[in-house]
């Protein structure tokens, strides 16, 4: 994996499984879209009083050219009191926000690229 990762932990114990998950998960992305220029993922546990388990709340922040893609994973779903799931839907959302940046970027794919007869007459 070539780009830089930053793994934060807040208020959540660091563990090797976890920070394996973050690293195959982050060079999953990196395999998508070669031109990452580095990504942040925030593994937090907002705060200690709950009623049912701890929820986490996950931030991944993917730096690409021109632009910096933020995925928050609020822990206002009930689901996010396993970490695993919570950093499966946050990844997911990474990389369906990286593909739609990468479908933007591509000029063949783009409208801008087309000329005008092929736009009115598709």
């Amino acid at each position: 994996m070539k780009l830089p990762l930053e793994i934060v932990f807040r208020n959540v114990t660091r563990t090797a499984e976890v920070e394996d998950r973050i690293r195959a998960k982050a060079a999953k992305l990196d395999r998508m879209f070669d031109r990452i220029t580095g990504c942040r993922v925030v593994v937090e546990s907002p705060h200690n009083h709950h009623v049912k388990g701890n929820t986490f709340h996950i931030c991944v922040e993917v730096k690409v050219p021109a632009e910096t893609i933020v995925v928050n994973r609020d822990p206002q779903n009930h689901h996010h009191d396993d970490l695993g799931i919570a950093l499966r839907d946050a990844f997911s959302a990474a990389q369906r926000r990286l593909r739609a940046y990468s479908r933007r970027r591509n000029a063949s794919t783009s409208r801008s690229a087309m000329r005008i007869a092929e736009v009115l007459n598709p």
